[in-house]
Parts: C-alpha cells; sequence; structure tokens
C-alpha cells in the first residue's frame, strides 16, 4: 500500500515538474507585465490625488497669500464698454393731435441715425404728416388695449395706453439695450447729458431712476417715492424684462389709478423696486415765468425739461419752439455746464453776479452771499393755482421790486468758440430795470451793462456735483463785462 502511495506521489512530482518547466516562463511573462500595468495605475491615481490635495491644502491654508495664484486669471472676463447712446432705447408718448404742435420740442434733441426709439400714437397720421420726416422719431401706433380682460372696468384709457408704451417698446426687440428712457412729446432730452449720468449706474441691476414734481401737492397726491414721467424715467434692462412679464396681470390691480406714472410706480413697488432719484430731470409742474428756477439750477447735469406748453416761452423774445431750439445751440457745445451755476463778485463796486450758463447772467447791486443766490426766484406759479404754502420741494426768494434784491437780467444771445481753448457764451439785457442804484452799497448802478461774455473752458467738461468759480474781468468796453470760468481754489470762499 505504501509502495503504491510512493509511486503515485513521484508520478505527480513528475508531473509537476513537467508543468513547471513547460510554462513557467508564459507565467512569469504574464504576471510582471500584469503587475508593471498595476504599478502604472497606482502611481497615476496617487500623483493625482496628491496634485489635488497639495492643491486643496493650498487653498484652505496657504503659506504665502501673495504667492497664490488663480489658476483662471489669464481668462478674465473682459468688463464690458461704458454705457453709450447706442444702448438707450426712448419711448415717447404722444397723440397726433398734439403732435403737430410738439414735433419741434423732440426734433430739437432728437438725432436722426444716433438715437433710436420710437414715438407712439393713438391713431395712424393722417396726410398732412406724410411723408413722415427723417428728423422725427420713428412713429409707431400703440396696440388696441379694448382686447383687454378688464378693458369695460378701465376709467383712464389713455393713460392705460401710454403705461402699456413701455411694453411695446420692449417688444420692439433691439439689439444691445441697457436702458429704457421712457418721455412725454412735450418733454425736451439732453441725450448727451442723460447718456453720461447713466453710464454711472449698473445697467444689469434692477433701476428705477427719475425724479418727483416740484410741486409738494403733486408728490402728495401721488408719492414722494414716484418718478413723474413727463421728466423721463429711466429703466435697466433687467427690470423692464421683469416688469414686461407682469405688465398685463399688474394693470388688472392698478387700472384706476389716475396717471401712467403712478401704475408704473405701483407696479414697480410690487417688485420691490424702490426709485433712484436722479437731479436733473425736470417735470416743470409750474406755470408763467420759470426763468427765476432755470437761473439757480442745482449742480447736476440737466437731463430735462417738461411741460414746455404750459410755462412761458424761456427766452422772452422768442417763441416756445425758437426757445428750445436756442437753448439747444448752447447745449450742443456744452451741455455738461447748461444751466449750471457759477457766482462771483465784482468787490470794486459790490455787484453780485450769478451765470446759469448758456441760459442768463444776473448782476446785483449788493454782495450777496452764495447761500441766498443758489435759492430759486419765484418768479413762477404752483401746478395747481389754489396751493398754500409750503409749495415747492425747494428753497426760493420772493421777487422784489427795490433796487438792491432786483437783478438786472441778462439772456443767451450766442455762443462761439474763441482761441480753441475757451468758449465764448454772450448775454443781452432785454429790458431795463427802470430802478435807481441801490443805496446801501454806495450807488454804484449796472444800468450802464448791455452784454456780458463768460468765457468757460472748451477742454474740460464740467464735473457733476462740483462748483466752479469765476473771476470779473476789466475790458476797455465800458458797456461789456467779461467773466472768466475756472476751477475753485483749495479752500476758497466764494
Amino acid at each position: 500500500m505504501s509502495s503504491k502511495n510512493g509511486i503515485k506521489f513521484i508520478k505527480i512530482q513528475q508531473n509537476l515538474q513537467h508543468l513547471t518547466l513547460g510554462k513557467l516562463c508564459k507565467f512569469i511573462a504574464i504576471s510582471g507585465l500584469v503587475l508593471f500595468l498595476f504599478y502604472i495605475f497606482i502611481l497615476n491615481h496617487f500623483y493625482n490625488h496628491s496634485s489635488n490635495h497639495l492643491a486643496l491644502s493650498k487653498f484652505i491654508w496657504p503659506a504665502n497669500s501673495s504667492n497664490v495664484t488663480n489658476s483662471n486669471s489669464t481668462s478674465k472676463i473682459a468688463p464690458s464698454p461704458p454705457t453709450n447712446i447706442s444702448h438707450i432705447v426712448f419711448g415717447i408718448a404722444g397723440s397726433l393731435n398734439g403732435w403737430k404742435f410738439r414735433k419741434p420740442y423732440i426734433e430739437s434733441w432728437w438725432q436722426e441715425n444716433v438715437t433710436r426709439g420710437y414715438l407712439f400714437l393713438d391713431i395712424p397720421p393722417t396726410d398732412e404728416f406724410l411723408p413722415w420726416p427723417s428728423s422725427s422719431p420713428p412713429f409707431r401706433i400703440n396696440e388696441d388695449i379694448s382686447r383687454l380682460k378688464s378693458y369695460a372696468k378701465i376709467r383712464k384709457k389713455f393713460q392705460v395706453r401710454v403705461f402699456r408704451t413701455i411694453l411695446e417698446v420692449f417688444r420692439a426687440k433691439n439689439k444691445d439695450v441697457r436702458w429704457y428712457v421712457m418721455a412725454d412729446d412735450d418733454t425736451i432730452l439732453f441725450v448727451d447729458n442723460l447718456v453720461n449720468v447713466l453710464a454711472k449706474y449698473d445697467h444689469t441691476q434692477n433701476l428705477y431712476i427719475g425724479t418727483n414734481s416740484e410741486c409738494i401737492t403733486s408728490n402728495l397726491f401721488a408719492s414722494f417715492g414716484m418718478a413723474f414721467g413727463g421728466a423721463g424715467i429711466a429703466l435697466s434692462y433687467p427690470l423692464a424684462k421683469q416688469l414686461v412679464g407682469k405688465i398685463d396681470e399688474c394693470l388688472a390691480r392698478y387700472q384706476n389709478l389716475y396717471a401712467s406714472d403712478f401704475m408704473l410706480y405701483s407696479c414697480l413697488t410690487d417688485l420691490g423696486v424702490a426709485l433712484t432719484p436722479q437731479k436733473g430731470f425736470h417735470q416743470i409742474d409750474l406755470h408763467n415765468d420759470i426763468s427765476g428756477f432755470l437761473s439757480a439750477h442745482p449742480q447736476s447735469p440737466v437731463l430735462s425739461l417738461h411741460h414746455i406748453d404750459s410755462v412761458n416761452p424761456i427766452f422772452p423774445s422768442l417763441s416756445r419752439s425758437e426757445s428750445v431750439n436756442h437753448l439747444m445751440k448752447v447745449a450742443k457745445v456744452d451741455s455738461s455746464r447748461l444751466l449750471q451755476q457759477t457766482i462771483c463778485y465784482r468787490r470794486q463796486t459790490n455787484w453780485s453776479f450769478s451765470v446759469s450758463w448758456g441760459y442768463s447772467t444776473h448782476i446785483y447791486e449788493m454782495i450777496y452771499p452764495r447761500n441766498v443766490l443758489v435759492k430759486p426766484l419765484q418768479t413762477f406759479s404752483p401746478w395747481r393755482k389754489n396751493d398754500r404754502p409750503p409749495l415747492f420741494m425747494f428753497d426760493t426768494r420772493d421777487v422784489k421790486n427795490n433796487s438792491c434784491e432786483t437783478p438786472h437780467v441778462f439772456f443767451f444771445e450766442s455762443v462761439k468758440n474763441s482761441t480753441g481753448k475757451s468758449v465764448v457764451t454772450t448775454y443781452s439785457r432785454v429790458l431795463p430795470r427802470n430802478l435807481p442804484p441801490c443805496s446801501i452799497s454806495g450807488n454804484h448802478s449796472a444800468d450802464f451793462i448791455k452784454k456780458i461774455q463768460v468765457f468757460s473752458p472748451s477742454t474740460t467738461l464740467k464735473e457733476e456735483g462740483k462748483i466752479e468759480c469765476c473771476d470779473i474781468e476789466e475790458t476797455t468796453e465800458t458797456t461789456v463785462t467779461d467773466i472768466k470760468l475756472r476751477a475753485c481754489r483749495e479752500d476758497e470762499i466764494i
């Protein structure tokens, strides 16, 4: 038994020896290849893991923050270019009956092939308006609001039509729009100033920009936080897009409000967007002579003037349309200084000078501090005749008929570039003052002054909110006074 088992063991051993010798090389080769591939895999995995771990450790525990760099630093997103006129689309609310009178107002500021937008009318133009001139904005007819479910309940159909103009101008699908500016057909806009002001805002945010009324009661009846539409309202593209999606739903809630700008304000308030106030928009809820208001403009670019038909011509010797075009002549030369007030003195004669650049110049036969002269003379009356004080959202001075408080008034006549470094605006006396000299300040009459020339820099624009100073220049012409605008010196008291 044992011998048989021994024989079997010997045979098995011989077979194993035969197997090892025959296939050993092949086995070793395959095993080596597998081990090699396994080694490569483990090494690669360890390297990637270590690299990621190292990067993460540097992020969490930077050894030296000045040496940490962002792998995407070379692929920064290029900043968007500054806002320019091509980024603004205007929506002008009008009517065919009013257009025959208001066309000159819009054409005074509309720039053919430059400004973009539309005049929205209630009905198609008749033959007297055709062919439609290229000097006017292209027109569109407002959509028929009778299809609205709430139409039967709408009391102010004209206001609803104007309100939905925002929707219609948005649907025009203009490219590269950053801002929609809404205004009326009796509003004049100062486009260069508007572009510069809007450029300081972030157009990617929900922004509702404008101003309220000059009159307290107008704001009281609507809201002190509302932008008045006639003065002009700027809506950023994201806000306009959001509003358009909710406009008819919102209209159903506010269809009976008395004004389109009140509807807009209410809708935007429901969307959680508050007014961003911007000086320079002017509703002009005023009547009669607004020369006192325009002669003491705040230190901000003038952006608009509304209700041109409701006030006297702003230049006494011209019609309304002529006055607007006259003002635009000087605005085209330097809109940054237009209506900006500059105050200086001629101490020898105790005269105070107040310059509203491009509009008027006043001479007072007495030294008045700046805090007095910045208050507008109340040559105008409030929007509602029976209002009681306080009337306005700003300080005013009463108009007096005495020699020391009544100014000599000169209005803008012409503008020219003198030497390439200066712009010369000339102001002429329209009417005599017909008062004796101011006895308190030495009886130095300014009656003999017929013209005033103001020299301003042609190479630099006026900065928003920054006042300029001026000097009275001596001249050989006894009837002409020269005033030179300049930057104020440090700590200079005016």
